[in-house]
């Protein structure tokens, strides 16, 4: 398994917790190109409409996402980027649409920064200016708590994993040679673990920790990880330059007063900030 593939798989599936919502990053890029570009933000001009609009999709569990489905908007991104506009000295609206529909909107200024686990890579930093990263996460392999046989990737060669087959992490447990068995998700995978139908899943170490955070399994356990992590972060205009900095020094400051731990427990249990 080489660092490289590794890197690769890491960066194209951080995004969601499912996989499907991030992954559809290409198309709401190519729906941007079909926009008119509107120019870039500065920190004055959201100082000066005391505002600052986010685009998020609002059916993203746990990063955002109505309680109980009507109730107020809510979760991870939603409380980091709300602590950031206060930083600002500004207010948070959010404008909720879908995913792929959410690179087209920012090109538009119908918002002015996307906060949604979108993750950095390098084809987006062409089009796009991001923050520092307020998200972390590895890839890691999960099996039953009893389970001391597999501990690396290596020890996939040969066993059997439960994998979504639209998902990377279903090409990285083919390439470290494990036989695949096709599942709809998560929560079909847990089941056949716990069946002991499937030795492992390879999955996010975020859809981990949230299951985990409601759940409290202790039949499972995360019995490796990748080395390399995928960052997400807010993503803004080309031309923002001003406000993005504004924005990294306000995590800056959430960082080092314990805010961004303190959202990142509620939801995950650990500290995926860093």
């Amino acid at each position: 398994m080489t660092t490289r593939l590794l890197s690769t798989l890491a960066l194209s599936a951080a995004a969601a917790l499912t996989l499907a919502s991030c992954g559809g990053g290409d198309a709401g890029q190519d729906d941007a190109s079909s926009e008119e570009s509107a120019s870039g933000l500065t920190l004055e001009q959201v100082q000066d409409a005391g505002v600052l609009t986010i685009g998020t999709e609002g059916t993203y569990r746990p990063f955002s996402f109505h309680e109980g489905g009507a109730g107020e908007l809510t979760g991870y991104d939603v409380e980091i980027v709300t602590a950031v506009a206060e930083e600002l000295g500004v207010d948070a609206e959010f404008e909720e649409t879908q995913w792929d529909a959410m690179f087209a909107g920012l090109e538009s200024a119908r918002f002015d920064v996307i906060a949604n686990q979108v993750s950095i890579t390098e084809e987006r930093q062409e089009s796009y200016l991001f923050s520092e990263p307020y998200t972390v996460s590895n890839g890691v392999i999960v099996t039953l708590t009893e389970n001391d046989e597999i501990t690396s990737f290596e020890d996939l060669d040969g066993a059997t994993t439960a994998q979504s087959l639209t998902s990377n992490w279903n090409e990285l447990a083919q390439e470290s040679g494990a036989d695949v068995e096709a599942v709809e998700g998560w929560a079909q995978s847990v089941t056949l673990l716990e069946q002991g139908r499937v030795d492992a899943t390879i999955n996010d170490k975020l859809t981990y920790l949230d299951y985990q955070e409601t759940e409290g399994n202790e039949n499972i356990k995360i019995a490796a990880e990748t080395e390399d992590q995928s960052q997400s972060a807010l993503t803004f205009r080309q031309g923002s330059e001003s406000l993005v900095e504004a924005v990294d020094e306000a995590l800056a400051t959430l960082a080092e007063d314990g805010t961004l731990t303190e959202i990142s427990e509620k939801y995950f249990g650990a500290d995926v900030t860093q």
